[in-house]
């Protein structure tokens, strides 16, 4: 039985186990291996592990401060699966990605400059920069905060995320196809890549109205086998897999959108997580769907109302989120706003014994040479 450090930490509406790389390095093993003995998969309910049995809540951040220039801290995700016994390294979490500024000021990794800190983050998952913008009056940091976001009933410490020059992170592309909008199993889509690569449909193109709640969309296996068959074609079309078996269950994501049904948002959406409906909204997901709401031709676009300018507002199932459309640096950058809170910190017991043979024999190997 080995020791593991890790804080337990909310980013948005996710919560992630934050993990130093260097004391997982350590411990001489597969990172993928650890991870799923320590997240207690494959198993739904992850009974005998620290996840959470949901897609929000089995979610690792491994974090290093950077040697990159351009970067104070190196920023790696992984989605624990539950059943399938794997780990997803393809997509980032825009959630959890809140979660790193408090880490990194609370470690003493960065140092806070002025009324407000800007933390640098590179994700190595997409090559994406992000920069978060932590509050530190007087130049301390605090970790409390009043920020209030939809889908988390307690304020927690503001951070505003800014996704820089996000498009085509994955793909290469804003629009891998070349289309803005095209028809897959007869139902139109738009495939865009901006935070993380999405297949976006109309609500009416599945026969939905888009205020079903998640529950009732879990609850059709018929629809969610469509919408699965949907997404996979779209991976290919995308370049992200050469058939639709190969296509990966993080990546690309899937959201359902629909026009507004009150003046306080410009369309309404529910993003697909991990193969079942997600409680409020995919940041990274909503980077690229403030991307497409702009985009002429795109779905997004067409249900789109008003038109977007600067800000887009988003109704989601629990609540409006806005981002907005602007620069960070000098480069073009979608800005959104999260809040945070570290819930504790812990000692993870990592049976050894328990893990997969060759990983038991690679950390036998450490020990002797330690």
């Amino acid at each position: 039985m080995m020791e593991i450090p890790a804080t337990l930490m909310r980013g948005g509406t996710s919560k992630c186990w934050v993990f130093s790389r260097a004391a997982l390095e350590q411990i001489g093993a597969p990172i993928d291996d650890i991870l799923l003995r320590l997240y207690g998969s494959p198993d739904e309910r992850q009974i005998d592990g620290i996840g959470g049995g949901t897609s929000t809540t089995s979610k690792a951040v491994i974090l290093s401060p950077s040697g990159r220039d351009d970067a104070d801290v190196d920023y790696s995700f992984a989605q624990v699966g539950l059943a399938d016994g794997r780990v997803d390294w393809s997509s980032n979490c825009g959630n959890c990605s809140a979660a790193i500024a408090p880490y990194a000021l609370h470690a003493g990794w960065v140092v806070p400059r002025g009324e407000r800190t800007a933390v640098r983050i590179f994700n190595t998952n997409t090559g994406q920069t992000i920069v978060a913008e932590v509050p530190t009056p007087g130049g301390v940091f605090s970790e409390v905060g009043d920020a209030r976001i939809a889908g988390v009933p307690y304020a927690g410490l503001e951070v505003v995320l800014w996704f820089v020059d996000p498009a085509g992170r994955t793909t290469g592309s804003l629009l891998p196809s070349g289309n803005a909008a095209e028809e897959i199993a007869g139902v139109p889509v738009t495939l865009i890549d901006a935070g993380a690569p999405v297949v976006v449909v109309e609500a009416s193109g599945l026969s939905l109205t888009g205020h079903e709640s998640p529950a009732e969309i879990d609850a059709r296996p018929e629809l969610l086998a469509r919408i699965d068959a949907i997404r996979r074609e779209g991976a290919v079309r995308m370049g992200m897999a050469a058939t639709p078996a190969e296509a990966r269950k993080a990546v690309p994501k899937f959201a359902i959108v629909s026009p507004p049904s009150a003046d306080d948002h410009n369309f309404g959406v529910t993003m697909m997580s991990m193969g079942k409906a997600h409680p409020a909204l995919a940041i990274t997901g909503s980077v690229a769907l403030s991307l497409a709401a702009a985009a002429p031709g795109t779905v997004v676009h067409r249900v789109a109302s008003p038109r977007v300018a600067e800000t887009v507002a988003m109704r989601t199932p629990s609540g409006v989120i806005s981002t907005r459309l602007g620069q960070h640096g000098g480069s073009p950058a979608v800005g959104i706003g999260r809040s945070a809170r570290r819930l504790a910190d812990a000692s993870l017991a990592l049976p050894t014994e328990q893990l997969s043979h060759h990983t038991s024999e690679l950390f036998e190997e450490t020990l002797l040479v330690s």
